[in-house]
């Protein structure tokens, strides 16, 4: 690897011993040295056990990383999207994100949030013609407004008696 260790060492900070290279090792030294069968026996139990010992303690840290990294990325979301009944939201058109206009805004008109179901789905209702669909939530953001409806206008009188 580029960093110079295995990835077994930098997660458990030992070397790898697969059991059957340490069974194989084990092996050879009683046939080379002629050790007691039993205190071997013992000691790769408790070298197994100790491996395992390793790896719950290294599942338990990757767990709590994990954790620690989703309350960071939950903690920097912008505000959820909770939609209510009655709630007035913009649908994403997806059909314009291949061949939009350069200001073409991608979110059609307002339409009313008609009813909320579990899981995200959302029935809506569009105001001119009352016909009414689910969507996802996702596609969905909120109508905060647009351009005044009422022109207003000052009129400035011609007549300097007025």
């Amino acid at each position: 690897m580029p960093l110079g260790t295995t990835p077994f060492m930098l997660i458990y900070g030992k070397s790898c011993h697969l059991p059957v290279e340490l069974e194989h090792r084990a092996y050879w030294a009683l046939k080379s040295v002629n050790v007691d069968l039993t205190e071997t026996a013992r000691k790769r139990y408790i070298q197994i056990h100790e491996l395992e010992e390793l790896r719950d303690a290294a599942y338990s840290r990757s767990l709590n990383n994990k954790e620690k990294t989703k309350a960071l990325h939950d903690r920097r979301l912008k505000g959820g999207k909770e939609f209510k009944k009655g709630d007035t939201v913009l649908l994403f058109n997806s059909r314009l994100k291949l061949f939009a206009g350069k200001l073409r805004s991608k979110w059609t008109e307002p339409y009313l949030v008609k009813e909320v179901f579990p899981y995200g789905v959302m029935e809506l209702e569009n105001p001119d013609n009352g016909t009414s669909w689910k969507v996802n939530r996702h596609r969905l953001k909120h109508y905060l407004g647009g351009p005044n409806e009422s022109i207003e206008t000052e009129e400035t009188p011609l007549d300097p008696s007025h």
